[in-house]
């Protein structure tokens, strides 16, 4: 071996060593990556903000503060996840965003009760979570794809409804055509950096078009209002209770109960995920922890007037697409996010981008969404049983967003959780799912290893962690790939 040959070894040798879970890359590489992934999640994580606030009718002010709050505990969110303490934390590359299947319970809340209400709920949803993180491996069996898969599909379409009104923007006779042309100008441009930009730029399309369509309504009077930024001051800390101490009605904690056992599912997979890419299997302990962490986040949100976290998906591919597995990507990422909600400047450039540019990014995000339950939904054989299911929720969703006052003359307790689409059909999925699928399938499949597409009860995440060749690991075996003939490895 030659002496320059030498150099070289020990430099690819450094480089693997860095490139595991718990390895740190040099600063002039960390920074990067960190910023790739708080790009890659930002459109997403302060459009809730937005359409939350939006619904509930706030000004210019507390809407930049919502985001400024969101930012915040979002970053904190991410750092606890990623860096992890005693019992709270998966330790993985994860990012943590508020959730969009909280959106419409929490703005059918926030009507009827007040945003006291929502924080309250949202604290009480966290310390479900906390509570009920150790026994989720046991209710994984009450979510299998079709019950995943439709929910997220009620989210992707209910969410439409908010798309929409950003583009007609308080206009009483239909949207103006300048603004439909924004929307379209916005989603075309995505369209084109999907098809033509580098992979790099491909994950944060939808943050280029929002930039793209806001730059091009710079120059038609009156498309962008900026008015706020100048009053924004630069630093200011994000006070907790800013909107008044929480309120815990009862049927806005079990609506938002109903949201926690969604977001558990929803980072579960996540979680699995994530530990496959990066070679650290997750097992049922860290599952919980991870959890854990998701509770205590969406806790410290309702306490600092923001919403319930979960795991970013869009994240989870781009640490698949970049190969970079260090937690403490994450981590900076996160602490870059906790900088963003300081400086309410950047909060009060986001609220006055165009609502129309909003509505064309809010076609694709949404879109995106209701696509990964399409995704997911994939994975089960439709006989006529599983159409049924699909069919009846997604419809029992979608009354109250097709015809919003379908429940005015039922109790508040009634319409504050069906009042909500995604929950009405996160119920129905959960409900229609057990009396047409449970019984029958699982006495003829129980002893199955593999888990087919037939498999509408029991999803591979659930598999992992309850069938014995599991080993208490959920990344012990592959419950969908691995074939009759072969044996799981036991190393």
């Amino acid at each position: 071996m030659t002496t320059s040959e030498r150099p070289d070894r020990q430099e690819r040798t450094a480089r693997r060593r860095e490139n595991t879970v718990d390895g740190i890359p040099p600063l002039a590489r960390l920074f990067p990556l960190g910023l790739q992934h708080v790009l890659a999640m930002y459109a997403g994580a302060v459009a809730v903000p937005l359409i939350v606030g939006g619904a509930l009718g706030y000004s210019a002010s507390d809407l930049a503060f919502l985001i400024s709050a969101d930012l915040f505990v979002a970053g904190l969110a991410t750092i606890l996840q990623s860096v992890g303490f005693w019992r709270f934390g998966v330790r993985l590359p994860l990012m943590q965003g508020v959730t969009f299947a909280a959106v419409g319970p929490m703005i059918a809340i926030g009507k009827s009760e007040g945003i006291t209400a929502v924080f309250g709920a949202t604290i009480a949803c966290g310390l479900f979570m906390i509570l009920v993180a150790p026994f989720f491996s046991q209710l994984l069996r009450f979510f299998p794809p079709i019950v995943t898969g439709t929910v997220i599909l009620i989210i992707g379409l209910s969410l439409m409804d908010v798309a929409a009104g950003w583009i007609v923007d308080n206009a009483t006779d239909g949207a103006p055509p300048v603004n439909v042309a924004f929307a379209a100008g916005t989603l075309l441009f995505i369209v084109l950096v999907e098809r033509f930009a580098p992979p790099a730029l491909q994950r944060v399309s939808v943050l280029l078009g929002l930039v793209a369509g806001t730059v091009v309504a710079l120059f038609v009077p009156g498309m962008v209002d900026w008015s706020g930024v100048a009053d924004a001051a630069w630093f200011a800390v994000v006070t907790p209770f800013h909107f008044g101490l929480p309120t815990f009605p009862p049927a806005a904690v079990v609506s938002m109960v109903v949201v926690a056992i969604v977001i558990m599912t929803e980072t579960t997979g996540d979680m699995i995920a994530v530990g496959e890419i990066v070679d650290k299997p997750v097992g049922r302990r860290q599952l919980a922890d991870g959890l854990r962490a998701d509770g205590l986040g969406t806790v410290v949100g309702g306490i600092f007037n923001t919403f319930p976290y979960t795991a970013f998906a869009q994240n989870v591919g781009l640490v698949s697409l970049t190969g970079v597995r260090s937690r403490y990507v994450a981590t900076l990422a996160g602490g870059i996010l906790v900088l963003l909600g300081l400086i309410p400047k950047v909060a009060a450039v986001v609220e006055g981008v165009p609502r129309a540019v909003l509505g064309g990014a809010g076609i694709a995000l949404f879109g995106m969404v209701a696509a990964s339950g399409i995704r997911t939904l994939s994975k089960v054989q439709f006989n006529n049983k599983n159409v049924l299911v699909v069919a009846i929720s997604v419809g029992v969703a979608l009354l109250p967003t097709v015809s919003p006052t379908i429940y005015d003359q039922f109790p508040d307790w009634f319409t504050l959780i069906f009042d909500s689409g995604i929950s009405a059909g996160a119920i129905s999925a959960i409900l229609l799912n057990l009396l047409l699928n449970s019984d029958g399938i699982r006495r003829d499949h129980a002893g199955d290893a593999k888990i087919g597409a037939y498999d509408a009860v029991r999803g591979p995440a659930a598999a992992a962690l309850v069938h014995p060749d599991a080993a208490g690991t959920t990344g012990a075996i592959d419950a969908v790939a691995l074939r009759p003939d072969e044996e799981p490895d036991r190393r």
